[in-house]
């Protein structure tokens, strides 16, 4: 595959083994800024692997993987562990927030691992969770709001460092389909008007629908799709 021109992300023949099982097998991907691509594919294709190697927490064997012109194989652990604090975000299914944490604090806490003040990072969680629509819950800990809400606080942890890549691995998996709309309808409001690249990873049709396109992945081979209208 040809990369498109003006690419933040692309990755070229991406191969990935876990002992005798090929988890990709050629893969291929690429995303412009502002552009939400859906990954799709049946358990075990291969998509979130190939969500792992994008974002740099997996390594592939071989093939190349490319951000804003930099390869991330040659990139150190503690250069590419910066990149997911500072440029990219993560939503997963479960929203993975800290419990002993309030929505705020979590939402503000990739924030404070950069090293920003605590009043700062949490008056720009809050600025967030507004165009979220879960200000109201900043004082809140996770176990005391809904599934829908709670995923909702993740959405706008992922966006607080304004990440130019999002990666969202089943972001409403784990909601009824009302929420799931919802989060999927803020999600992809907020990373437009951010400009951020979204990499989606879902098995939903009616959550592939949020995206310009969609890239299916099938024993570990990758095939774009074009949207019919």
């Amino acid at each position: 595959m040809n990369a498109p021109g003006g690419s933040l992300l692309v990755a070229e023949d991406v191969r990935k083994a876990y002992g005798p099982t090929m988890a990709l097998d050629g893969a291929e991907f690429s995303i412009h800024p502002g552009e939400v691509v859906a990954v799709m594919g049946p358990s075990g294709s291969g998509k979130s692997t190939l969500l792992h190697c994008l974002a740099g927490i997996v390594t592939p064997d071989s093939g190349s993987i490319m951000y804003n012109g930099r390869d991330l194989a040659t990139m150190s652990d503690a250069q590419r562990s910066q990149l997911r604090r500072s440029e990219f975000g993560f939503v997963f299914q479960f929203g993975q927030l800290v419990p002993e944490l309030t929505c705020v604090e979590n939402v503000a806490l990739p924030l404070r691992l950069n090293g920003t003040p605590r009043k700062q990072a949490e008056r720009t969680a809050l600025d967030w969770m507004q165009r979220l629509e879960v200000d109201d819950l900043g004082r809140k800990r996770p176990g005391e709001v809904s599934g829908g809400q709670g995923q909702r606080v993740a959405v706008a942890r992922s966006l607080v460092t304004n990440p130019r890549v999002l990666f969202a691995d089943e972001p409403t998996g784990a909601l009824d389909s009302l929420n799931g709309e919802r989060v999927m309808e803020l999600l992809t409001e907020a990373a437009r008007t951010a400009n951020a690249a979204v990499v989606l990873v879902t098995h939903e049709a009616r959550v592939a629908a949020y995206s310009d396109r969609e890239i299916v992945v099938r024993d570990g081979k990758s095939r774009d799709m074009e949207r019919v209208i």
